[in-house]
């Protein structure tokens, strides 16, 4: 099942992009290069150009409450870029919050940075971030 567009939210160029399949029934990924790309990257260029040109880039994402996980809020995407926190460049993928919920797990109980591995991608639609959910096991 693929997840992403959410009709009349984001237009399909930005609506981002990631597929349940991609992940075993635990949520770890099955493979290295599994990929989960932001919706809602239009809105954000400015940072994530800035971000572009980074050597070291990770996105931070807060785990949401119980109060937005009754209501199904959104969850917004910052990048820490070379010792500083830009953001929002976009937010996870409608029905995939789940996955990155469990890989932010992952990584405190690693003893990790709770820091998710990201990289820009260009698009002919703009620049789009991509979270490495493939490097968080």
């Amino acid at each position: 099942m693929r997840f992403g567009r959410t009709p009349g939210e984001f237009p399909k160029h930005d609506a981002g992009a990631g597929s349940l399949e991609d992940y075993r029934f635990d949520l770890t990924p099955k493979s290295a290069k599994t990929v989960i790309r932001l919706a809602g990257c239009d809105a954000h260029q400015a940072d994530i150009d800035v971000a572009d040109t980074a050597s070291q880039l990770e996105a931070v994402i807060a785990r949401r409450t119980d109060e937005e996980e009754r209501t199904d809020a959104v969850m917004p995407v910052r990048l820490f870029v070379d010792g500083r926190l830009l953001g929002p460049v976009g937010q996870v993928p409608r029905g995939l919050e789940g996955v990155v919920n469990e890989a932010i797990s992952r990584l405190e109980m690693a003893g990790r940075k709770p820091r998710i591995p990201a990289d820009i991608a260009r698009t002919r639609h703009g620049l789009r971030v991509d979270l490495l959910m493939g490097r968080t096991t």
